[in-house]
C-alpha cells in the first residue's frame, strides 16, 4: 500500500525529441535480458558469472532500487505467497552457423552503428521473443571469436517459401577490436548463429495470474546499446500497453553518457504514442546543453519512486553498475 499524501508531485522534464542530435563516430555489447517482478519492498539482485567454453563474462550484475523508504507503508502479506522473480537469458546451446549478407549499415548515434542482415527463414522462425540474441562472427573463420548481439528489431511472422524470409537489425557499439563488424558495408558476409536465449518472457511472467494478478505497470531500464532488446520489446506489441480496456502503463529509463549517444531518438515519439513514457538520463551532461534528466537510471528511479511496486514488472538490459 502507498501513502499517497507523501508522494512527490515532481514532474519529469522531458527533452524535445525533435532536437537534432549530432552523430559522427559510430559498435557492441555482450548482453543479458532480464524480466523482473518487483516485490513490495526495496530489493536488489545479482546474477552470477557465467562461463561459455573458454569465454567468461561478468554478466549484468544489476540492482533494483525501490523508492525511498518514506514513500511507502509496508503492506500486509497477501493470502498467496509471492517471490521475487529474476529471469536471465543464458548463453544457450552451441551455435549453428549460416552465412548472412549485410543489407545496410548506418550510424545510430555517436557511439553505435545499426547493422541489418538478411537471415534465413529458419533463423527468422526461431525469433519469437524480444531479448533473444544471435552470435555473429567473421565469415568462414572457425577460430574467430563471436560477438553476442541482441536482436534490435521486433519478431516478425516469416513469409512462406523462399530461403531469405526476414532481416535482423542489431545495434552495435564500436570498440577497439570489433572493426570487422562495425566497418562492414553492404554486401559483406558474416556468419550468424541460430536465434538463442529465452528473451523477455513477457507473456509468461507479466500476464496471467501466476503472481496473484497480471502485472499492470512495466518499467524498462537500458544503458547504452542495451536499448536494442528494449526497442524490440516495445515494438513487438507483446507488452500489452494501452487499448480500450486500459492495458499496462510503461516507462523507459534510458541511460547514456552524453546526448549524442542516444540511439533511436527518432523513434521516441512513436514509443510515446504507443504508451511508453521515455526518460533519457545523461550521466555527463556538462557542456552539452542538455536540459533533461541527469545522473544514472537507478538514481532517476529512486527519485521518481514506483507507485505500485507489488504490481510492477521490470525489463532490463545494461551494464553491471545499473
Amino acid at each position: 500500500s502507498i501513502d499517497r499524501s507523501k508522494r512527490s508531485n515532481k514532474k519529469l522534464e522531458r527533452p524535445k525529441w525533435k532536437r537534432k542530435i549530432q552523430t559522427k563516430e559510430v559498435t557492441m555489447i555482450s548482453f543479458l535480458s532480464l524480466v523482473v517482478l518487483l516485490p513490495s519492498i526495496a530489493s536488489s539482485f545479482t546474477t552470477s558469472q557465467i562461463k561459455h567454453g573458454s569465454h567468461s563474462n561478468s554478466v549484468l550484475r544489476s540492482s533494483f532500487i525501490a523508492p525511498r523508504a518514506k514513500t511507502f507503508q509496508k503492506s500486509q502479506p497477501s493470502s498467496l505467497s509471492r517471490r521475487r522473480l529474476v529471469i536471465v537469458a543464458g548463453w544457450g546451446p552451441d551455435p549453428i552457423w549460416d552465412t548472412a549478407t549485410v543489407v545496410s549499415t548506418a550510424e545510430a548515434c555517436t557511439s553505435c552503428i545499426s547493422l541489418t542482415l538478411d537471415v534465413t527463414q529458419e533463423q527468422a522462425e526461431g525469433y519469437k521473443i524480444p531479448g533473444q540474441y544471435c552470435q555473429v562472427k567473421v565469415a568462414g573463420d572457425d577460430d574467430a571469436k563471436p560477438a553476442f548481439l541482441a536482436i534490435a528489431s521486433p519478431p516478425i511472422t516469416p513469409k512462406e517459401g523462399g530461403s531469405s524470409a526476414a532481416q535482423f537489425e542489431f545495434l552495435i557499439k564500436r570498440t577497439d577490436n570489433n572493426a570487422w563488424i562495425t566497418d562492414a558495408i553492404e554486401g559483406d558476409k558474416l556468419d550468424v548463429s541460430q536465434v538463442l536465449g529465452g528473451g523477455f518472457d513477457m507473456k509468461g511472467e507479466l500476464d496471467g495470474f501466476k503472481y496473484d494478478f497480471p502485472t499492470q505497470n512495466v518499467i524498462m531500464f537500458a544503458a547504452g546499446s542495451g536499448i536494442a532488446p528494449i526497442r524490440a520489446a516495445i515494438e513487438s506489441n507483446q507488452l500489452g500497453l494501452g487499448g480500450k480496456e486500459g492495458g499496462r502503463t510503461a516507462r523507459l529509463y534510458y541511460g547514456v553518457r552524453n546526448p549524442g549517444e542516444i540511439a533511436y531518438v527518432q523513434r521516441f515519439m512513436d514509443w510515446e504514442r504507443a504508451g511508453v513514457e521515455v526518460v533519457p538520463v545523461v550521466s555527463q551532461p556538462e557542456g552539452t546543453g542538455w536540459t533533461g534528466r541527469s545522473g544514472y537510471v537507478q538514481t532517476a528511479l529512486e527519485e521518481d519512486g514506483v507507485a505500485m511496486p507489488r504490481n510492477t514488472g521490470a525489463l532490463m538490459c545494461g551494464m553491471k553498475g545499473m
